[in-house]
């Protein structure tokens, strides 16, 4: 029989409801200043719980025995911070819902199941049939940049091998494939008057076509990081809004070509890291250390008319009719839960951790405006630093009615979770960053970023769909990666992974969050970013070494089939059996794939025996000048100490 499924409930709920009360009894004490009508201000549960009759005759009696309201100055600072812990009170972080107990179920009726790439990580091919320069091509190019000096030249070389890709997604039974477009693959320079390359056309057609020949909805992202190069080096990049009518030129453009087949449309992919990593830590692309300014400023141009709202108008004004098409953002979040959930210093800063990750962008989208803490944050340090204004800039009214609204679905990408505790930063004359404007500290257990915390995917959706009126969400982003030397098809790791995390979506899906779809990061192995080659997110294997980098199934494809055949996890008996059958099918990949090294590695033999001229080659290359530079260095410094011992 299977076990009921138990929704979000408190265990500790005399201790909550106690807690509430002090709190509440702690807001009477500053309240006394205000006028009867702001206490309406307070958090719904905590009216819930207190008596609101005898609050009012409580804050009625402290007014009569109060002969003057203090300055103004001081009541708006305080309602100030009402209103804000009345924010932080829509999402109820004392609730325990961090059960490890797996839920046996299956997800609603048309679930979407798929996965996702992107063009730079996965396509190859970065200039030829006429591709423009992107600014990860330069950005990889530079020594020192990228892990091992690894670049996306060749990557998975997805470029030449749709039917093969598609192939691998009709084997998986995906419903959806989410990709991105490359810019400058068919706009060079990222100006549409300049030239449009139909190759790079011709070739997106192609995809399409073949995703739907296989009953595969195409999900197209419009920006996945790669900015054409020339925009760059001309505009200075998002930090100057005099490219946005080119973004939205371009947008317009994929409208036009592939509308009539493609009918969901993500504008920009995590643009947090778009913002932190290119432009205030430099370890993406361009590569620019802006400390305290150069995020929130690329961030803003992003949002604003400039680029996501402008272009999501485009379409509802020109396209939506004809189409019948629905315009997004898929944005990152981690998840911070507060090291002491009875410490409220703590619940706030793990609120400030997911303000300043989804909400920078979420909140502007659905509410018109940055989160309130962001800006009280950002305003408080910059006054310290003796700024006239605050670093995170503003919207006008005309923005903020623009910009709201401006999101048929919302796309989330989630990896992991961080435990978070309050820590202070004196603000500096030289300088604040995002990290420090934060005042936290992030704890984590050694070096490695991506920890598994199933739990803290559902508390993050169920976060999302209490601030944000439960809008339609899609998963566009969530996996696992591995960091081997050695070849692994048997990802046991990854196979738990996608379990728990897959179930604590269905689990927020039965405590009503709006999950319309899954993609699993990633379908292949991939160039990632900073880290190059060394870490590897797909369900399929790519072997990098190999020209013709031929994909292998893990274990995990097996798996995350079952899933999408069953569309959830049917009964216990069933998804136990699951794992045995990937590993018998991981076990047989193995083989192959060691067949296919150690013919590789015969043909290099016989190549170089039959190939005297190439084998005498690589002998100098690799062993001859080598051993030459180095009797060279040790000879030059015998005959330096030698001269050395004679003026002596």
């Amino acid at each position: 029989m299977e076990p009921a499924f138990t929704p979000l409930t408190d265990e500790r709920e005399a201790a909550t409801a106690e807690g509430i009360q002090q709190r509440f009894d702690q807001f009477i004490y500053h309240l006394h200043e205000l006028p009867l009508q702001w206490s309406l201000a307070l958090p719904r549960d905590l009216r819930s719980v207190s008596d609101c009759s005898r609050t009012r005759q409580y804050l009625r009696g402290w007014l009569r025995n109060t002969m003057l309201l203090r300055c103004a100055v001081q009541v708006c600072h305080v309602l100030m911070l009402v209103l804000c812990m009345s924010a932080a009170e829509d999402f109820d972080w004392a609730k325990n819902d961090r059960s490890s107990s797996f839920y046996y179920g299956t997800f609603p009726a048309g679930f979407s199941w798929g996965a996702g790439s992107s063009a730079y990580q996965t396509e190859g091919a970065w200039d030829k049939d006429g591709k423009g320069m992107s600014i990860w091509d330069v950005f990889s190019h530079k020594k020192g940049r990228v892990q091992h000096n690894d670049t996306g030249d060749t990557s998975g070389e997805g470029y030449y091998k749709v039917k093969d890709d598609v192939s691998l997604m009709n084997e998986l039974k995906l419903n959806h494939y989410r990709f991105s477009i490359s810019w400058p693959r068919i706009i060079p320079t990222g100006i549409k008057s300049d030239h449009i390359n139909e190759k790079g056309i011709q070739y997106y057609n192609e995809l399409i076509d073949h995703l739907l020949e296989n009953k595969i909805t195409p999900i197209v992202t419009l920006y996945h990081w790669d900015l054409p190069q020339v925009l760059q080096e001309k505009y200075g990049g998002w930090q100057n809004v005099s490219i946005v009518n080119h973004f939205n030129e371009y947008a317009n453009l994929c409208f036009e070509k592939f509308g009539n087949r493609v009918k969901h449309w993500i504008t920009f992919n995590n643009p947090w890291s778009i913002a932190v990593e290119g432009h205030e830590t430099g370890e993406h692309a361009p590569g620019l250390k802006m400390r305290g300014t150069g995020a929130y400023r690329t961030a803003h141009n992003i949002i604003k008319v400039t680029a996501h709202a402008k272009v999501w108008h485009t379409y509802d004004t020109q396209w939506r009719g004809k189409q019948k098409g629905l315009v997004g953002i898929s944005l990152s979040g981690d998840w911070g839960e507060p090291v002491d959930i009875n410490n409220q210093k703590d619940i706030e800063a793990a609120e400030r951790y997911v303000q300043f990750y989804l909400g920078w962008f979420a909140t502007p989208i659905f509410h018109g405006d940055y989160p309130q803490v962001m800006k009280d944050f950002i305003g408080k340090k910059s006054t310290q630093q003796g700024l006239g204004t605050s670093r995170l800039p503003n919207f006008s009214s005309q923005e903020k009615s623009y910009i709201k609204g401006t999101c048929d679905f919302l796309g989330i990408g989630h990896f992991t979770t961080r435990y978070i505790t309050q820590k202070n930063y004196q603000a500096s004359r030289t300088g604040g960053s995002y990290f420090t404007d934060r005042d936290l500290a992030e704890l984590t257990r050694g070096p490695e970023w991506l920890y598994s915390v199933p739990w803290g995917f559902r508390r993050l959706l169920n976060f999302v769909k209490a601030q944000y009126g439960n809008p339609m969400l899609y998963v566009t982003e969530n996996g696992v990666s591995e960091k081997m030397t050695c070849t692994e098809l048997c990802d046991d790791w990854r196979i738990k992974y996608y379990r728990d995390y897959i179930n604590e979506m269905l689990k927020a899906i039965k405590d009503g969050v709006n999950v319309r779809g899954y993609t699993a990061w990633s379908l292949l192995d991939k160039f990632e970013w900073d880290e190059g080659y060394t870490e590897r997110f797909g369900l399929f294997y790519v072997d990098f070494r190999n020209k013709n980098k031929p994909r292998y199934p893990k274990a995990s494809v097996q798996y995350y089939k079952r899933i999408i055949s069953s569309n959830g996890f049917p009964n216990q008996r069933e998804v136990e059996n699951w794992k045995r059958r990937a590993t018998e099918t991981c076990s047989a990949s193995n083989q192959l794939l060691a067949a296919e090294e150690q013919r590789s590695t015969a043909a290099n033999i016989l190549r170089l025996i039959h190939d005297p001229l190439t084998s005498h080659m690589e002998m100098v290359t690799e062993i001859v000048v080598p051993t030459v530079c180095t009797l060279c260095i040790l000879l030059s410094a015998i005959f330096l100490m030698f001269l050395l011992r004679r003026r002596n």
